[in-house]
């Protein structure tokens, strides 16, 4: 697309970019998600030390986050919710004034969503695997799907807290 062009619905100057990171955060996770449970066979290992801060464990959550809203409300819901949230960052991703860092942290809450909103339909609850502890405390358990989501947010984050300083010096 030239730099002059307008973006459009369904495609803008960062949507290679971020449709890109996308595809490759939810392949990652997918591969994963499949190497533990049918390769590795996590589910029959139980919990496995990896170091003394962090082991491998399989867990099912069919709830919101931390299992909260397990129950009352359906895969089928909160999957389609997940895709809806996708199309609507696709959306952003192809109409909106971004960056590079902007489209980047946008792919990877696109590809974290998909792939945990894959897990629901496909598993009835997202496969999280990652333990983190320490001193007593346990974390909550989590997947590269989630890793890519923090991630994205703390990309936007900082986008938004750089670009609002850089727009504050350089004056309206």
């Amino acid at each position: 697309m030239p730099p002059d062009a307008k973006p459009g619905w369904l495609w803008g100057p960062y949507s290679r970019l971020g449709l890109t990171v996308a595809f490759v955060t939810l392949i990652v996770d997918q591969l994963h998600k499949w190497w533990m449970l049918s390769v590795y066979r996590i589910e029959e290992k139980g919990r496995v030390s990896v170091l003394p801060f962090f082991d491998l464990v399989y867990v099912k959550n069919t709830g919101i986050s931390y299992g909260l809203g397990a129950g009352f409300i359906g895969q089928g819901v909160l999957a389609a919710f997940a895709f809806l949230v996708a199309v609507a960052l696709a959306v952003w991703l192809a109409r909106g004034e971004m960056n590079g860092l902007t489209a980047t942290s946008v792919g990877l809450l696109i590809g974290g969503a998909i792939g945990n909103a894959i897990d629901r339909l496909h598993l009835g609850g997202v496969a999280d695997f990652f333990l983190l502890h320490a001193f007593g405390y346990s974390w909550y358990v989590f997947n590269i799907a989630d890793v890519a989501i923090v991630a994205g947010v703390a990309g936007l984050l900082f986008d938004a807290l750089t670009s609002s300083r850089n727009r504050a010096a350089n004056g309206p």
